[in-house]
């Protein structure tokens, strides 16, 4: 039993499929299916059910799974351990988050205090950065909603908690006014995100509120596209005041107050309350908390 067949089995137990985690691994298909048939004739049981192309992880596997992950939990917190005692120079830290933006102050500043630090960014919603926090591949995640994972496992800094405001193009009939209610918007062609975004999450919170359901004319994976799509005339939608602030003086879109008390984003860095955090992370989380806000530890 060698760390490959470990990390293999790993990858394809939390996707339960075989083609997916090949891809997260970035090796061929043949590779990690010879590899977890030799795991199983070595452990003598198998660790999945088979059926057709689908694979699913059987009581043995689940069993085997709570060890691994404990295992190579140990083994990464070790590395980490390592690159403590060889400086900061030699350091890294892995965030995820919904979208980097309010990363890029925080990054600079990091990188002019520390220029040896390596940063490794992932854009994701909530239930995928939720798994590379759990499976350790990230040591912070920067949400704006809670993660699907257990609450006392996990520890947090409120960052920000910030107003969201609505967005009009500069020529639609609302951009007349300073506030509006959810009910005045039923009809209205909403631009926001994909199921899974704080946005999308919010959007559909405060009108299930009032008993109607938005009417959504664009979806898409990237927040920082939705100002430019209302910009352009395609639709309204709800963005933070932090994203005013990054587009002050521009002309073309409108900013109104939404007369709902919840229609506010908390943003918080999010991390493992078991795991290792480097000094590299560490300072990491300093200088987010510096550049962003100054919530407390939770």
């Amino acid at each position: 039993m060698d760390l490959l067949a470990l990390r293999y089995f790993q990858a394809v137990a939390r996707r339960e499929h075989i083609s997916r985690a090949a891809e997260e691994l970035r090796v061929a298909q043949p590779s990690v299916s010879r590899t977890i048939s030799r795991l199983e004739a070595e452990l003598g049981v198998p660790l999945f059910d088979r059926t057709g192309r689908q694979v699913r992880l059987n009581r043995y596997g689940a069993a085997f799974l709570r060890r691994v992950d404990r295992a190579l939990a140990e083994l990464d917190d070790g590395r980490r351990e390592l690159a403590d005692a060889a400086g900061l120079d030699h350091g890294a830290v892995a965030v995820a988050a919904e979208t980097l933006l309010p990363l890029t102050g925080a990054l600079a500043a990091l990188r002019a205090a520390h220029p040896g630090i390596g940063v490794r960014l992932f854009q994701a919603e909530r239930e995928e950065m939720a798994r590379r926090l759990q499976a350790r591949e990230v040591d912070f995640c920067l949400a704006s909603q809670p993660l699907p994972l257990p609450g006392p496992a996990l520890r947090e800094i409120v960052l920000v908690r910030e107003e969201v405001l609505l967005a009009v193009p500069g020529a639609h009939p609302l951009a007349r006014r300073k506030r509006v209610a959810i009910a005045d918007l039923a009809g209205e062609p909403f631009i926001t995100t994909q199921r899974g975004n704080w946005q999308r999450a919010l959007l559909d919170r405060l009108f299930a509120a009032e008993g109607i359901r938005p009417v959504i004319t664009c979806e898409g994976d990237e927040p920082g596209a939705v100002h430019d799509l209302i910009r352009a005339g395609l639709g309204i939608g709800l963005l933070p005041a932090m994203a005013r602030q990054h587009v002050r003086g521009e002309v073309g879109v409108a900013w109104l107050h939404v007369d709902a008390a919840d229609c506010v984003r908390t943003l918080r860095l999010v991390w493992q309350a078991d795991a290792y955090l480097s000094a590299a992370a560490r300072r990491f989380r300093d200088v987010v908390v510096a550049e962003l806000g100054d919530g407390g530890v939770r």
